[in-house]
């Protein structure tokens, strides 16, 4: 029997799930109000788990105020406080429901090296398990071999595919596999981009570009712009995030690698920092390891016994 989402989101994230509960158990156990040195102790392990500052001292100052509740209830009382405020920072609503247009422009985003065109092909065979079809296009005209790469990928999904020349105008291209995405009446488009670094600003003017063009051709598109990240970064990369953002309208976010790293409460400073909801994250090498983010089931498998 294949492993259930919650099971494969929960094995996903074990290393940072030990490293949080090691300390909140133990601390616990022995029913009694936390002392000082507890609270450290545990403030350590959100750090240590790459929560961010501010989420953390936000989630100290809870359980502070909660500690009686600690004190009689054990250690269920301190997992479902903690619980409470992982959910609180990581759900966020879509800012407009998928596939609503057709077609389905999305943008992928990120530096180089974070999982974005194995991203791409993840999504096209989710999608095509879904009954849609997606159109990969080629927009990353500056890396070698980047096309074959994605193509190997629409292969791979039985996927369309449309490429530009190496060094080809990537907005050229993106018009290009637009049209043609909307003659042969394609569900959605997914766009590789070139691996910008967040200091290389005349990329990140290519991308706003792109940006323009796609909406001349498809009203509204790009629908979603999806930064992937690269979670054994941890928050590191949460400047590169942030120029993303501004730069090319960051709608949601890929959290990729995520079963490799015991920073798993990333998640939670970059949902924080970029005030955008996580669209999907990776916790193997499979094309089924790519999994929707639901933030009850995060939250919930971040803590489990």
């Amino acid at each position: 029997m294949s492993p259930s989402f919650l099971d494969r989101f929960k094995n996903g994230l074990s290393k940072t799930r030990a490293l949080l509960n090691a300390d909140v158990g133990d601390l616990l156990r022995g029913h009694r109000p936390l002392r000082p040195e507890d609270l450290d102790a545990l403030e350590e392990a959100l750090l240590a788990a790459d929560m961010g500052v501010p989420a953390v001292q936000e989630a100290m100052e809870h359980l502070r105020s909660k500690s009686g509740e600690v004190w009689t209830q054990g250690v269920e009382a301190m997992r479902a406080l903690l619980r409470d405020e992982i959910l609180a920072a990581v759900d966020r609503p879509l800012r407009s429901q998928p596939f609503s247009a057709k077609p389905w422009v999305v943008f992928v985003v990120g530096v180089n090296g974070v999982g974005k065109t194995t991203t791409i092909g993840k999504l096209a065979a989710t999608w095509k398990a879904q009954g849609l079809t997606t159109l990969l296009c080629a927009a990353d005209t500056f890396r070698a071999a980047a096309a074959e790469q994605l193509e190997i990928w629409a292969r791979r999904t039985a996927s369309p595919f449309h490429r530009g020349a190496e060094g080809a105008d990537p907005s050229a291209v993106l018009t290009d596999g637009l049209r043609a995405a909307r003659s042969h009446d394609y569900d959605a488009v997914l766009v590789d981009t070139a691996g910008r670094l967040h200091t290389k600003g005349n990329l990140m003017a290519e991308l706003s570009k792109m940006a323009r063009v796609a909406a001349r051709e498809v009203p509204g598109a790009p629908h979603e712009t999806l930064l992937v990240m690269d979670a054994t970064v941890g928050s590191n990369g949460l400047a590169q995030g942030r120029e993303f953002a501004k730069a090319a309208g960051v709608t949601g976010l890929v959290l990729t690698k995520l079963d490799g790293t015991a920073k798993g409460g990333a998640a939670v400073a970059v949902v924080r920092e970029l005030g955008v909801p996580i669209r999907y994250v990776g916790v193997g090498e499979t094309l089924e390891d790519l999994l929707a983010f639901d933030a009850a089931a995060f939250a919930d498998s971040l803590l489990a016994d």
